[in-house]
Order: C-alpha cells, then structure tokens, then sequence
C-alpha cells in the first residue's frame, strides 16, 4: 500500500474444486468445533489453521458452503473488533513499545504512522458498513 512493492502473485484456490472424499467430518461436527474454537478465543484464521493441521479438514467453506464469518454470525460470536483492524492495532502497540526504548529509530517512527494510517482507514470503512459503532475511536 505504501511501498513499491510489487503484486501478490502466488498459488490461487482453484475456483470449482471438489470437496475431499477423505475428509472424516459432517458439516454439523465442523460446525461444532468451530464454535468450540472460537468460544477458546481464537480468530477466525486461527481456526482454519487448527481445522486444518489438527482435525485434516481443508477447506471450511467447500465443506460447509459458507465461510467462517457466516457460521460467526449465525452462532452470534461475532467479536467486538475485525481481526484484520484488531491485528494492526496490536502492530502499533508493538512499534509504540519499541519506540519507547528507542527514540531515536525514525524507519519505526515512519511504520508507526504508516499503521496508524491503515488503522484509520480501515476504521473508516468499519464504520460505514456498520461493523464498528461509530463512536468508536483508535487511541
């Protein structure tokens, strides 16, 4: 976003893909342990990688035909805050710990407000779709 970075190139999900004849569960089980994830605390990513390496289930959304955001909402464990917007606030705590030690590191300085922008914006649209009161505010 605020680099010069190139693309994100990379190995895509093929679109029409088959679910596994191998995979042991039933939707109702996935569904099961997802809640039992999430009550434990894990993000929605946490939970398809525990799903994954631990349980061999691939592909939530293939199996369930609906995506782990879905399967939140119908449950009502939706948590307060996005886990993209949650995850950069705790980048800044980072960068704002490592500043205190180090006052004088102006490229964590510059990665600080750079964070601090995505916050916003994110933030912003947050707001907009109704995800995020709009009272709420990053400090």
């Amino acid at each position: 976003m605020h680099t010069r970075r190139r693309g994100i190139a990379g190995s895509k999900k093929l679109l029409l893909a088959p679910t596994p004849a191998w995979v042991a569960y039933k939707p109702e089980e996935i569904e099961a342990l997802v809640v039992k994830l999430a009550k434990q605390g894990l993000s929605k990513s946490q939970i398809g990688l525990t799903l994954r390496d631990s349980y061999g289930i691939p592909d939530v959304e293939k199996i369930l035909g609906k995506k782990l955001g879905k399967v939140f909402q119908e449950k009502n464990i939706v948590p307060e805050l996005p886990e993209d917007l949650h995850a950069l606030i705790k980048r800044a705590a980072n960068i704002k710990k490592h500043m205190e030690t180090h006052r004088k590191d102006m490229h964590s300085k510059r990665g600080l407000q750079l964070t601090e922008t995505k916050i916003f914006g994110l933030a912003r649209y947050y707001k907009n779709a109704g995800r995020l009161p709009v009272d709420w505010k990053y400090v």
